[in-house]
């Protein structure tokens, strides 16, 4: 493809410009080898700063993650912080995961940050991302960021944005935040000459404060007392969750846990992975191996800013199967609830959130322990949110989403796998105090409450001509929605982007109650609902598959699971999505 003349004034503006020696070779590099279809890439755009800040493959070029693209990130949130706080003596805190550049880029961050007259804390080394949620409430910043490309390949670094209260920006700062950025010309318009009275390191005050109200969620700690021999296998996946899991574990009185040494050293290169996801078997086969080698209870799994959380069980037949996100939701749901109803914590103000991409069985067992559930478009930052409208008059327990996150208690407001780690673990002694393994209390749960059957297909749209696909797809689904889907006709269609869900029946119209969002989702006769929605951070659209149907007995599991992977297939080939 042949540079278009926006894309080659790019280039020259990147060649003449304020821009270092290093980064002019590269890009010249590409000219001379007439790369032409990575220098379109590179430059096509400028790096979108969207609603929960940068994320992009790293390298030279308007469209990458570079100390530019991150710098003029960070002096358009300074703007904005300086007339948002106008006055006030503002403060930042700053984190990075393991990967490739997250220590120069947050160095950079704090760099600018001071420059502009804001007081910086900057972690003295990695950190989970829960953590940052944390410190910014804990040190009374206005802000805060991380540079992490949560589970993305190793070529992926970004550069997300949190508010005062601990969580990802929301409306209005995310579009304000994304105008002053947009605002910004030029590269010379950033204050990279760090002011180094502003900026100050924090560690192991932070961590102890943080660990401490980890330690606080747990609610029977007899049970762990005695198993305290819990067989643990961790993995970090090379990322931050080495720095707190095991303390946190430790902490909750876990004697008995093996971390996966291949796997613990925090590297950016994630060489024992394709990819650093707990999502992906293959992410997870050592930690595997190794439970099956020790005869372990329990994998627990942390991606690189360890705020998804991986877990692994044994089945009924003695094989180690990988719970999704979904079921490790509903089951820490499950146990939070019933816990706390048998410790007598429970009061009328509890409450739960989960997304609306997530299992409604945690609707259910929210309604069978007649304690509240709000249902949120997907992200943590409408979790945060809810919390935030409800503070001082309802009590947040616990929410999740299906792509791996949970967030108990309200001390952090971001997807927290720490805490989560230590309450599976919680979770598991408290199953095999009983005799019973946590697969056992799964299944058990879905005899309880119907058996919930998810699935996701994520298709990868790569560069220009992607995106526009990505935005076909979604208009044709509008234009077309289909009267029926497996044999199932289709009874309501929820539309978050226009915000009205109607009946296909009778016409009728009612809203969804929530922000728009550019998802579409499908409910059927049979219960099935099929979702749509496009990455709001990589090139991909999502279609989630929600089938169910009841489960007399917890010896038909098996059956009952095959015969709504088949509906699922069958979903999935009727709308032509493979």
């Amino acid at each position: 493809m042949a540079l278009s003349p926006d894309v080659q004034q790019k280039i020259n503006t990147w060649l003449s410009g304020n821009y270092d020696a290093t980064t002019k070779a590269d890009i010249q590099q590409l000219v001379a080898t007439g790369q032409d279809d990575a220098l379109n890439d590179a430059f096509y755009r400028d790096l979108e700063f969207g609603t929960g800040g940068l994320r992009g493959v790293m390298g030279a070029g308007s469209n990458r993650m570079n100390r530019y693209t991150l710098g003029m990130a960070t002096q358009g949130l300074s703007n904005y912080l300086l007339s948002s706080f106008h006055g006030q003596e503002i403060k930042v805190a700053i984190a990075h995961d393991s990967r490739n550049n997250s220590k120069e880029f947050a160095r950079i961050a704090a760099d600018i940050f001071s420059a502009n007259g804001i007081t910086v804390y900057l972690f003295d080394a990695l950190r989970p991302t829960p953590e940052l949620s944390f410190a910014i409430r804990y040190l009374g910043c206005q802000s805060g960021c991380v540079i992490t490309a949560s589970h993305n390949p190793k070529e992926y670094n970004g550069f997300k944005v949190y508010w005062n209260d601990g969580a990802q920006v929301v409306a209005p700062h995310d579009k304000n935040i994304i105008e002053e950025v947009q605002s910004i010309q030029s590269v010379d318009e950033v204050r990279f000459q760090a002011d180094e009275s502003k900026i100050h390191l924090i560690g192991q005050e932070l961590d102890d404060a943080y660990l401490a109200q980890v330690q606080q969620l747990s609610i029977n700690p007899a049970a762990i007392q005695r198993q305290s021999d819990l067989k643990i296998v961790f993995t970090p996946l090379h990322g931050t969750g080495i720095t707190l899991v095991p303390k946190a574990l430790e902490r909750f009185g876990f004697q008995n846990v093996h971390v996966v040494q291949e796997q613990a050293t925090p590297d950016g290169n994630f060489p024992t992975v394709q990819s650093p996801n707990p999502e992906e078997k293959a992410a997870m086969q050592l930690a595997l191996d190794q439970a099956k080698a020790l005869d372990a209870d329990i994998v627990l799994a942390t991606d690189p800013d360890a705020d998804r959380v991986g877990m692994g069980v044994k089945n009924d037949k003695g094989e180690w199967v990988l719970l999704n996100g979904n079921q490790t939701a509903a089951l820490l749901t499950q146990y939070m609830l019933s816990a706390r109803k048998q410790a007598g914590k429970m009061t009328d103000k509890d409450f739960i959130v989960y997304t609306i991409v997530t299992s409604d069985v945690l609707g259910d067992i929210a309604n069978r322990y007649q304690v509240k559930a709000y249902n949120t478009l997907t992200g943590f930052k409408y979790i945060a949110g809810i919390i935030r409208d409800l503070e001082g008059k309802e009590t947040y327990i616990c929410g999740g989403e299906e792509s791996y996150g949970f967030m108990i208690g309200d001390f952090v407001r971001d997807k927290d796998a720490v805490s989560a780690c230590a309450l599976v673990a919680e979770m598991a002694a408290v199953a095999k105090d009983k005799g019973r393994t946590l697969y056992e209390e799964m299944v058990q749960m879905y005899a309880d409450y119907g058996l919930y059957k998810e699935h996701l297909i994520s298709l990868t749209k790569k560069g220009q001509r992607g995106a526009e696909e990505i935005q076909e797809m979604m208009r044709d689904l509008r234009a077309n929605p289909p009267a029926t889907i497996a044999g199932s006709p289709v009874v309501e269609i929820r539309d978050y982007k226009t915000g009205k869900i109607t009946d296909q029946k009778t016409g009728q119209t009612t809203d969804t109650g929530l922000e728009s969002s550019n998802v579409l989702q499908f409910l059927t006769e049979d219960g099935s609902k099929i979702s749509a929605r496009p990455s709001g951070t990589e090139p991909k659209i999502k279609f989630y598959f929600s089938v169910k149907q009841p489960l007399k007995s917890t010896v038909d599991f098996d059956l009952a699971d095959r015969t709504l992977d088949q509906r699922i297939q069958a979903i999935i080939e009727d709308m032509q999505l493979k």
